[in-house]
């Protein structure tokens, strides 16, 4: 799994890669921007509608059968 991070020094934002498993442990990126330890995870919701839209049918973020503009068309 791929996690997005954000340096609360110098507000980069990263990806960190991980297993569930070591997510559940906890993890404490360092910014490869500025070496801080002070990050915290980003939850944004492009993220969840890329996924939802490219991985599932009907999801929350899905067009439908018939897309018009504003929408997925």
């Amino acid at each position: 799994m791929v996690y997005e991070y954000r340096c609360r020094d110098c507000s980069n934002v990263f990806e960190v890669q991980a297993t569930k498993e070591e997510k559940a442990k906890g993890l404490n990126p360092v910014c490869p921007n500025c070496a801080s330890k002070n990050t915290a995870q980003v939850f944004s919701s492009i993220g969840i509608f890329r996924r939802t839209v490219a991985g599932s049918a009907g999801g929350a973020f899905s067009c439908g059968p018939n897309p018009g503009s504003g929408c997925c068309g």
